[in-house]
């Protein structure tokens, strides 16, 4: 016994399930592979989240850290210069 639902606009006819809740979409074997991918992740996750914090105390921090480079385009001095000049 199909099951059939009333139109709900003139274009649409009929509406039926095409795929049962048990219906499988995919292969055995992409679902073995999807659960390798994810175990993979989830070992990821559980050695990051099991690694120790990093020190938030100031003496444990490094002396010296290089600061990085900023580089302005000439495009971008030339747009600042026509919105900064007086």
């Amino acid at each position: 016994m199909a099951l059939e639902y009333a139109s709900v606009t003139p274009s649409v006819e009929t509406m039926t399930p095409e795929t049962s809740p048990y219906d499988d979409l995919a292969t055995p074997a992409e679902m073995l592979a999807d659960c390798r991918a994810t175990d993979l992740r989830l070992a990821q996750a559980v050695r990051r989240a099991t690694r120790p914090a990093p020190s938030i105390h100031f003496d444990e921090q490094p002396r010296e850290q290089a600061k990085r480079g900023i580089e302005v385009s000439e495009a971008a001095a030339r747009l600042a210069a026509a919105i900064y000049s007086d």
